[in-house]
């Protein structure tokens, strides 16, 4: 895991298990404050580090906070965290909602999900209408960021809509897949 880097300082691997930004935690639900600060154990790979630290600096100095709720899962975690969901909605449902275990974005450590530090994105009706996510779908690419499961394009992407769910994929690559308002998945396979 040496090319994983810890989002604070005093980041380490978490035992696997399912987190808050797993089970969709709602308010009024113990362990909701685990969504609305960083997630102590977050990870990403070093590569995508710099770019994760300019582009939350940037949002911060525009007013507009930006909480990493999720990032890298071990296999084992999205075992349990793919499981849960199938326990939640059945099978067909899990599979809009969450990756099978070695599916998963989040296993490349290059994928965040985030939020405002004031409540759960999925909490809201559309998180990127909200100050900080219509501030991150306006300037994600300039930092490398791209969302993987935009609105409408769930015949190509196989999820739902999560306009928290980011991924890196570098400064040279993001501005061209969001020009072409395709998600990453129909731009690299040039699916239309």
């Amino acid at each position: 895991m040496s090319a994983l880097t810890g989002v604070s300082p005093r980041a380490v691997i978490a035992e696997p298990g399912v987190t808050a930004a797993d089970t969709l935690i709602v308010k009024g639900k113990p362990g909701y404050e685990a969504v609305l600060a960083d997630d102590r154990n977050a990870l990403v790979r070093k590569t995508a580090y710099s770019d994760l630290t300019a582009l939350r600096d940037a949002a911060r100095s525009a007013g507009r906070p930006l909480v990493i709720v999720s990032a890298y899962r071990s296999y084992a975690q999205q075992v349990l965290t793919f499981d849960y969901w199938v326990g939640i909605g059945g099978y067909p449902q899990a599979l809009r909602t969450s990756a099978r275990p070695g599916h998963s974005e989040h296993q490349l450590g290059t994928t965040i999900d985030f939020g405002d530090g004031s409540a759960a994105p999925w909490e809201y009706d559309d998180w990127a209408a909200t100050p900080s996510g219509a501030w991150l779908v306006q300037h994600a690419a300039e930092f490398g960021f791209v969302m993987s499961y935009p609105k409408g394009k769930s015949a190509v992407t196989c999820y739902d809509y999560e306009p928290w769910h980011y991924r890196w994929v570098g400064r040279a690559l993001a501005p061209p897949v969001t020009a072409s308002g395709r998600p990453l998945r129909e731009f690299q396979t040039g699916i239309r």
